[in-house]
């Protein structure tokens, strides 16, 4: 019986340290779209986006038989096998990159311009459908991941609402740390586009080990860090 807890125990921790970090990205995008909307509604856009992934994730693994059935290949383009999965996957890598952009260029060109409030101006339902947009993406990634590496179905369920504890917990700090520093929140947006980059060549089968993507991020934070820890003193002088 504890061989067995053991044997469930180690692929549990292992599934919800990698739902973790994924999630980080869903954490990074729900973070830029509050900040578009007054301080009073950010926090229930944050639990919402968050609750309705839990919910999604839930959802796809009731019909996780269904689910597996999106790896296999629909029709061929120039050599390319397109599955459900892939065109997911490219629609959400798409959307993501757009996302990111169009956030981007209105960071760095249209902050100081007269008429920047008129292009930030979005309701809590139109965030909240881009969130589901984005959730639906992450989820269905997230389902496929679990799957390929543990079989207990009670396992895959625990680490999702598990994970989505950890989310919720850390959503806030996460956003208000990137409120805080404008060029961070340059940086999360970068992150966003890479991560759509990373979804696009992965549904059209170029895989992109995450551990370099990941690591990129780390170590360009880890820059932004060293950055504003020494220009802030010699601005005090």
């Amino acid at each position: 019986m504890d061989i067995a807890l053991i044997d469930n125990l180690v692929p549990l921790l292992t599934l919800i340290v990698l739902e973790v970090i994924l999630g980080i990205d869903n954490i990074i995008f729900i973070s830029i779209l509050a900040d578009k909307l007054p301080v009073e509604q950010r926090d229930r856009l944050r639990y919402w986006g968050i609750g309705l992934a839990m919910v999604m994730r839930i959802g796809l693994l009731a019909v996780i038989s269904w689910i597996m059935q999106l790896d296999k290949t629909l029709f061929t383009v120039a050599g390319v096998d397109f599955s459900g999965k892939g065109l997911i996957l490219l629609a959400g890598g798409l959307f993501l990159i757009y996302k990111a952009t169009v956030e981007i260029y209105h960071k760095a060109e249209l902050d100081d311009d007269a008429n920047a409030p008129n292009t930030v101006r979005a309701t809590f339902r139109d965030l909240l459908i881009q969130v589901l947009i984005l959730d639906m993406v992450f989820s269905i990634d997230s389902i496929i991941t679990a799957v390929g590496m543990v079989d207990q179905l009670w396992v895959m369920y625990t680490a999702v609402v598990v994970t989505v504890g950890i989310m919720l917990v850390a959503s806030k700090p996460i956003s208000s740390f990137i409120s805080k520093h404008p060029s961070f929140k340059i940086l999360a947006l970068c992150f966003l586009l890479i991560i759509g980059m990373s979804l696009v060549a992965e549904g059209l089968h170029f895989e992109i080990p995450k551990g370099y993507i990941y690591f990129s991020m780390a170590f360009a934070f880890l820059v932004d860090v060293i950055q504003m820890k020494t220009v802030r003193p010699e601005k005090s002088r």
